[in-house]
């Protein structure tokens, strides 16, 4: 007799272009987070960086995060967990960061599963602009 499979062990299904937007936001994926992972557009503020830096890793853009790292704290390359799904974000707070400025932080908790178990991440990130664009600097903490 075959018994049914664990459905927490089963691989979730990819994110297509008609999927919601890994990062929380109302919009499908493809008019989220894809424009920028694609390179159609920019984060406007760091706030929306960090999200779409969540959505690439939802989605597996290695490219995209180091693309988005600034140069000085960027590692060389990125291994993501083959079996870490990311189910969930949430923004806790966010200082500067917007069009006006050109640096910010934002606070946020990601929720995922790795091998069954569930467990999250706690960040306050920082932000600077390079160039022009919203990259990651650095964690000022995180748990």
């Amino acid at each position: 007799m075959s018994r049914p499979k664990d459905a927490s062990r089963r691989p979730e299904p990819a994110v297509t272009p008609a999927s919601p937007c890994p990062c929380g936001r109302a919009e499908a994926y493809r008019d989220c987070c894809a424009a920028f992972h694609q390179g159609r557009a920019a984060a406007p503020t760091a706030e929306r960086l960090m999200r779409s830096r969540y959505s690439a890793f939802a989605v597996g853009d290695t490219g995209y995060l180091l693309r988005t790292w600034h140069p000085t704290t960027r590692p060389g390359s990125l291994d993501l967990e083959p079996a870490q799904r990311w189910t969930g974000l949430d923004i806790l707070g966010t200082t500067g960061g917007s069009a006006f400025h050109t640096e910010g932080t934002v606070e946020f908790r990601a929720h995922f599963r790795v091998h069954g178990h569930a467990d999250s991440q706690y960040e306050n990130s920082r932000f600077v602009r390079e160039d022009g664009k919203w990259v990651y600097l650095d964690a000022l903490s995180s748990v």
